[in-house]
Formats: structure tokens, C-alpha cells, sequence
């Protein structure tokens, strides 16, 4: 038998071990750059090990991924918390549903003019997120930090324009996502994600000027795996997701992704008080 015939029996065999057809197609899942590409990749490679062939296909931009994911050319895609994919859902009527939590971006607050939320000054300038998927997540930190009073019941959905009480009478600057690390410089107080500061080469600055992150409990911010309605029990997704939880290689890859600060990402699927 030559060496190609034993790597097929071999592939064969892991495959009937992971309970997966013999000779299954290679599962495909869409990612983003950064470190959501970064460990899904990391997983696929100790996937591959175990017999479950995965093929990892990078979109630049945010569109992109759910697109191919209703075409049919994913199986599934892992780029996007959950405010995101119901605008999605409800602007372009994707039957898609979340079957697995995954990574949690952390997010912060920051600020280069003051090192207490009490020290800010009155008609404070506040940057925060101009979309609405995560505008609302900086004005529940905002609220968590005990600056502004939201309009009840809203939650994420909140705007600038539900702040019922705002005590210091902050001026809100709205900026799209990625320029809010850049917009830290000319605000007093800046909202922001803390991976987009890891990739403008500003870990230390967040680590360092970061006034108050957010945890564990921003579970509806955590990068979720998504996948057509059709086929969401699918047995390689189910084992994929498995293997991208349970690997140590993907939690370091993860937290080297994060300049190994743990106060910069958060892992929502281990039971509380469980070490990284």
C-alpha cells in the first residue's frame, strides 16, 4: 500500500472515530483578519490532526462572510457578535441562526487627559462607536462607570439621543469603530475596542490608560459561529466547535493576539473562576 492509500485510510478512520462520513468534504468557515483568524486557524490545524479537514477563507471586509454563508459557499462563518448578525438578519432576511458562543473582544474606556472618572471636567468630550451595533455597548459602559443615565429597557439598542441623565453634561463625538483609537488623542474620554488598539501597535497605551474594561458578561459582544438554518447540526461544525474550545494551542494563540492581557478579551464559554 503506498503512502497516499494510508493517508486516506488513516483520514478515513479519524473521520468514522469523529463521527463524520468517510471522504466528507472539507468544512469551510469565513473569518475576518486579526485574532479571529488567527484561532480559527490555530484550530484548524489541530482539527486537521484529528481527521476533520478544515479550509479557512479570510474576507476583508464585513459583508463578505454572510454572503457566502447564504450562497452556500461556507458551512459556516465566525466573525460576528450578535447585535451585528440581527441587523444583518433583518436588512437582508438571512436565514442564519448562532449555534456556539466563541471569543468575547473586550471593550474599554480611555483616556489620556485623566486617570478617574471623577477627575473628568464638565462638557467633557466623549468619543464613542457611530454604528448601532455597538454604539449601544459604550453607552452601558458609560452607564456602568456612573457618568450618564440611560432610558430604561433599552439595552444595546441605545442611542446618544437616550441618555436621560448626563449629570457632567457630556458632549458625545461619534466615530466609526477603527478611527476611535486614533480619536483617543483629541477627546477626554474615549470608548473602544480593546483589539483594535493591539493592532494599531497601541497595547501598552490601552493597558495603561485604560479606566474600566468590560467582562464576561457582554456575552451578546462575543464572537459567535454562525450557520444557515439548513444545516446547523451539522457534525463537523458541532466537533470543529468542540476542538476550538477544548484547545490550549487556540487559547494561547488567542492571548497572544491580545498581548497577553487578560483584561483585553474574555472567554464565555468556560464556567466562572476557570483558569485560561
Amino acid at each position: 500500500m503506498n503512502t497516499r492509500r494510508i493517508f486516506a485510510a488513516a483520514f478515513a478512520a479519524a473521520a468514522i472515530a469523529l463521527g463524520l462520513p468517510a471522504g466528507a468534504a472539507a468544512l469551510k468557515i469565513g473569518v475576518t483578519p486579526g485574532a479571529i483568524a488567527d484561532s480559527i486557524e490555530t484550530a484548524a490545524q489541530e482539527a486537521r490532526k484529528q481527521g476533520l479537514d478544515v479550509q479557512v477563507i479570510e474576507f476583508t471586509e464585513w459583508t463578505g462572510p454572510n454572503t457566502a454563508l447564504a450562497a452556500g459557499d461556507l458551512d459556516a462563518n465566525y466573525f460576528q457578535h450578535l447585535p451585528f448578525l440581527e441587523n444583518a438578519v433583518k436588512d437582508a432576511g438571512y436565514r442564519f441562526k448562532p449555534v456556539a458562543i466563541g471569543l468575547l473582544p473586550n471593550v474599554g474606556l480611555f483616556s489620556l487627559k485623566v486617570g478617574r472618572f471623577q477627575d473628568l471636567p464638565e462638557g467633557a468630550r466623549v468619543a464613542v462607536a457611530s454604528d448601532p451595533a455597538n454604539q449601544g455597548r459604550g453607552l452601558l459602559l458609560l452607564e456602568r462607570a456612573g457618568l450618564i443615565r440611560l432610558k430604561p429597557g433599552l439595552g444595546a439598542g441605545a442611542t446618544v439621543n437616550d441618555v436621560a441623565d448626563n449629570p457632567r453634561k457630556l458632549r458625545f463625538v461619534e466615530v466609526a469603530g477603527p478611527q476611535l483609537v486614533r480619536s483617543l488623542e483629541d477627546v477626554d474620554l474615549a470608548y473602544g475596542v480593546t483589539s483594535h488598539y493591539v493592532a494599531a501597535g497601541k497595547a501598552e497605551v490601552a493597558a495603561r490608560h485604560g479606566l474600566l474594561f468590560s467582562g464576561v458578561e457582554d456575552t451578546r459582544w462575543a464572537i459567535h459561529f454562525v450557520t444557515r438554518e439548513d444545516n446547523a447540526g451539522d457534525p463537523r461544525i458541532r466537533r470543529f466547535v468542540q476542538i476550538y474550545q477544548e484547545s490550549p494551542a487556540v487559547r494561547r494563540r488567542i492571548d497572544d493576539s491580545y498581548a497577553n492581557n487578560p483584561s483585553f478579551y474574555s472567554l464565555p464559554w468556560l464556567p466562572p473562576g476557570a483558569a485560561r
